[in-house]
């Protein structure tokens, strides 16, 4: 059997299609790419073929859309998904070193993740915070004004978490 949205998830895709004229199911691929996501953590290819079928769109031009949209997952990350800014205004106030200093607290390096699941690394071109530069999006987070230890104390608080959350 397939993938199909949990009950919830179907309640969802159901008030996303509301949104939207009934002919023009299209409009609302990106919502739903994005409920995909949050379903099954990133967007396999399963998962875009899943949402051409419900949209009755061509699965090249799911995949088209997923790999345009960087917000849009195509591999597994793991729980805490760090997205280090490093577009100008963060690069000029210290982006650099801190994404150096999160590699080398996390052992990790940019599109890695680290053996426990837990943390996935990225450099990320501009998160739209350049006013509160150095920043991190964690998530659906935003971490502003960064400095190293700040960083630390968030890793350290997530590994406490997860350490808390484990069976």
């Amino acid at each position: 059997m397939g993938l199909s949205f949990s009950e919830q998830g179907e309640r969802s895709f159901q008030a996303i299609l509301q949104k939207y004229p009934a002919d023009k199911k299209k409009a609302a691929l990106i919502p739903t790419l994005c409920l995909a996501q949050k379903e099954w953590g990133h967007l396999s290819p399963e998962a875009m073929e899943y949402v051409a079928g419900r949209l009755d769109v061509a699965p090249s031009e799911v995949q088209n859309t997923a790999t345009f949209y960087t917000m849009l997952l195509k591999e597994p990350v793991g729980r805490y998904h760090v997205q280090v800014c490093t577009n100008l205004s963060c690069f000029l106030r210290g982006s650099d070193e801190l994404m150096h200093h999160c590699e080398k607290k996390l052992g990790i390096h940019h599109g890695e993740t680290t053996a426990d699941g837990l943390f996935t690394l990225n450099h990320v071109e501009c998160l739209a915070s350049c006013g509160t530069a150095p920043m991190m999006q964690v998530n659906d987070d935003y971490f502003e004004n960064l400095t190293p230890e700040r960083v630390d104390e968030l890793i350290e608080g997530w590994r406490k978490t997860a350490r808390s959350d484990a069976p």
